[in-house]
């Protein structure tokens, strides 16, 4: 048998326990991402979802020490040059990764320490 693999539903990344006060501010205010409501099944649980673009990006609830890991989302953006501009003017450090042919990218940690990767396509060879 083949698995047929119809798309990405979601990505999860973790957050400590009682920042998600700290995450919408981050996910929400900063990157303008849309909060979707979790099922109730899963709200003791804790953490937040969010709706990007047609897959949601889901913030669990984990109490791990900070480590800088490669492992991360990367999200097609429009505009990437004003999207860079706008996260530094929030503080953030952004860094340029390695060239992919047709792909502007850099990457950004989010406050938790996630990595998270903005990339859009170019016509540039």
């Amino acid at each position: 048998m083949k698995v047929q693999v119809k798309g990405i539903h979601h990505v999860q990344l973790c957050i400590p326990p009682g920042t998600e006060d700290q995450a919408r501010s981050f996910f929400s205010g900063i990157l303008g991402f849309q909060e979707i409501e979790k099922p109730d099944s899963l709200k003791p649980n804790g953490g937040l979802w969010y709706q990007v673009g047609k897959q949601e990006l889901h913030l669990g609830i984990e109490n791990i020490p900070f480590q800088k890991r490669k492992s991360h989302p990367a999200f097609e953006v429009a505009q990437l040059d004003a999207v860079k501009k706008h996260l530094v003017s929030h503080g953030l450090a952004v860094t340029e990764e390695i060239e992919i042919p047709g792909l502007l990218r850099f990457s950004f940690r989010d406050p938790f320490g996630n990595r998270i990767e903005f990339l859009e396509k170019t016509t540039r060879p």
